[in-house]
């Protein structure tokens, strides 16, 4: 019995994969292990300035049966762990440098090529007290007091196990790991483009294939079809998505409903009509790594070949929005709400109206790092800095009177994976030129 945190639905995915037509360019889950251990190698390489940068002497990541922490992953090897309570702890040992040790119910192989890991584990406890009495670290950096899931995992019984093994003048010395995780987790590896590109593609292929006659027949097909679609088509493949695919419908005469701010998802249903305006909202989960991706379909009336010139000129004006955040606003090393300012300065310059509320991408579908989203300008949280390398899901929309649909505001919204560059951010996959047609 192995320990790494993999969900159920990822193992029976995984293996399906290996019965079902794979999509080109997606590996096996053997080779996908292979390539993210490699991966994992370069992380641990880069841990220990990290770790010095945040005043971090030692950081705990605990993983507990029947309740993994979303850490784990992606610190130790990504195998399923089993184990009651499997502790990985990464020490600051001065002139030793970055001391890795796996306190473990099990010994295990794998773990054994990244963690020290004895063959006969010891007591939990006993080795915790271990290494803090023989490094006496300043601080230990604990998934707790964080403002998301992955930086507040730590459940109350396992802090309790902690300050029972270590004492409570340990206790002292908890620190949150939130700035430690974040960086840690929004630094990508240049070898993880070329597998985050294939995933994107991949997400546009489902994406197309879902706004297609082959599933959207106009006056039979309802919302909740294609959503169930959508989730049939990701067990086939053998992959897996981070959150439920919603689908939104505009329509001439149909008022707009609102949810939170934004456009509200359509009911399931909903049968979709010629004339209709679709949107999907979209990831995938491939190798640790999720896209995010939201697109806009036309479904033509009888003797139309395109979409009218009014929803056209409003894609036109979405266009316009990712240009002035991808192009001209954003830079490595400025902060994100500079580059949120900036962007609305030029729509409103424009006379577009816009919503920006773009997020990180990479570990997880809403990731850590830098966003630019109205929401963060609204709360007026402290700015991040834009880092070079990261990924962005850049998500936005803008509302265009479309005189076809006599005035009605019709919204076009967009997202799509991206990495900064020293020029700003680029697509992995171009952008959507048009929209996609269903005759």
């Amino acid at each position: 019995m192995l320990r790494p945190v993999v969900p159920l639905l990822l193992l029976l995915s995984a293996a399906c994969a290996t019965v079902r037509p794979a999509e080109p360019g997606l590996l096996p889950w053997s080779e996908q292990l292979a390539v993210r251990e490699a991966w994992l190698l370069k992380r641990h390489a880069q841990l220990l300035p990290m770790m010095r940068r945040h005043g971090v002497g030692m950081w705990v990541v605990v993983n507990e049966e029947f309740h993994d922490d979303p850490l784990t992953e992606f610190v130790a090897p990504p195998r399923p762990y089993a184990g009651g309570r499997d502790i990985f702890v990464f020490l600051d040992a001065g002139e030793e440098g970055l001391k890795k040790v796996a306190l473990v119910g099990y010994a295990e192989e794998q773990l054994a090529r990244f963690f020290e890991s004895p063959a006969e584990p010891r007591p939990q406890k006993e080795g915790l007290a271990e290494l803090y009495a023989r490094y006496q670290p300043r601080t230990i950096a604990l998934s707790i007091r964080g403002t998301r899931g992955v930086t507040r995992s730590l459940t109350h019984d396992t802090y309790a196990f902690l300050v029972d093994a270590l004492g409570n003048e340990a206790e002292s010395r908890f620190i949150p790991a939130a700035p430690l995780i974040e960086e840690y987790l929004d630094t990508r590896l240049p070898d993880e483009a070329a597998h985050y590109t294939t995933l994107v593609r991949l997400t546009d292929s489902v994406v197309r294939e879902a706004f297609s006659p082959a599933v959207v027949k106009p006056g039979v097909t309802r919302v909740g079809d294609v959503r169930r679609w959508l989730f049939d088509r990701l067990w086939s493949l053998g992959v897996r998505t981070w959150f439920q695919p919603d689908l939104r419908v505009q329509r001439k005469g149909m008022g707009n409903g609102a949810s939170r701010g934004f456009l509200a998802v359509a009911r399931e249903d909903v049968v979709i009509q010629r004339g209709d305006l679709l949107h999907v909202d979209f990831g995938i989960t491939y190798m640790g790594l999720n896209s995010d991706w939201q697109k806009m379909a036309y479904v033509l009336r009888e003797g139309e070949t395109d979409a009218p010139a009014g929803l056209k000129r409003a894609l036109a004006n979405t266009h316009a929005l990712q240009d002035a955040l991808m192009l001209r606003a954003s830079r490595p090393g400025r902060p994100s709400s500079e580059v949120y300012e900036a962007t609305m300065a030029e729509m409103k310059q424009q006379g577009i109206e816009a919503q920006v509320y773009s997020h990180p991408l990479g570990n997880q579908g809403h990731a850590l790092g830098a966003h630019i989203d109205f929401r963060a300008a609204a709360r007026k949280d402290a700015p991040r800095t834009l880092r070079e390398g990261s990924y962005l899901a850049v998500e936005l929309n803008t509302a265009t009177a479309v005189p076809e649909w006599d005035g009605q505001k019709v919204y076009v919204m967009q997202e799509d994976p991206a990495h900064l560059t020293a020029e700003g951010w680029r697509f992995f996959v171009p952008r959507q030129e048009a929209y996609y047609l269903i005759p």
